[in-house]
């Protein structure tokens, strides 16, 4: 039985620290799968898919701005990482090393696609949103689609935004998936944020226009 006092010991730990110390017992558990599965344990393969697919098509939704092709470079990007696994030596968190993965095959995809006109699809941009609402900016949850806006954002601001903000990753992290410094991860993101919210600003003063119409 916990005693009272350190029930309230434990009560009194910041949010922040709790949610830090959960995320690195989560990717301890993940890199261990990893590292486990590298022998073919299948059951280490099953837990290490199941933890980082979520991560995974997020990341490629948003990095390609392409919800159609989600599935294809989520699949895409974990048979890789199986195939990989054997130069697997747990120097970088699982996770990290996965969404570097990841990114590879965003952009092979768009090296292999370039030379063809890449035909916008709205359809799924609701399917695509339903991730983690971005912190600390308002708005939207009033019927705009986030992948709308994160589309028109530069690559480069994009990936960051969409690494640290809607995954979750420290910046360092980030940094090293995206191989420039965290203080050129740490700008992408706070101009990213700017032009998001700059887009629902005018958003909302076009709505009376629209409604008019």
């Amino acid at each position: 039985m916990i005693s009272p006092a350190l029930s309230a010991a434990r009560d009194k730990t910041p949010h922040a620290a709790r949610t830090r110390d959960e995320k690195t017992s989560a990717d301890e558990s993940i890199t261990a799968w990893a590292l486990a599965a590298r022998s073919g344990d299948p059951e280490a393969v099953e837990n290490f898919v199941r933890a980082l697919h979520r991560d995974v098509r997020h990341y490629v939704t948003y990095l390609s701005a392409d919800p159609q092709a989600a599935d294809d470079l989520a699949q895409d990007t974990f048979l890789r990482a199986l195939g990989s696994l054997h130069r697997f030596e747990g120097r970088s968190s699982a996770r990290t090393w996965l969404l570097s993965i990841a990114r590879r095959a965003v952009i092979d995809r768009y090296r292999y696609t370039s030379a063809r006109p890449r035909l916008a699809d709205t359809d799924d941009w609701q399917t695509a949103a339903e991730c983690a609402q971005p912190r600390g900016l308002p708005g939207f949850d009033d019927g705009i689609a986030l992948a709308e806006l994160l589309e028109a954002l530069p690559d480069e601001r994009r990936e960051a935004f969409v690494l640290t903000q809607l995954i979750g990753l420290p910046y360092a992290e980030a940094a090293e998936i995206s191989n420039c410094p965290v203080g050129t991860v740490r700008s992408r993101v706070a101009r990213a944020r700017s032009s998001l919210i700059q887009s629902l600003h005018d958003a909302q003063r076009a709505e009376p226009v629209g409604a008019a119409a």
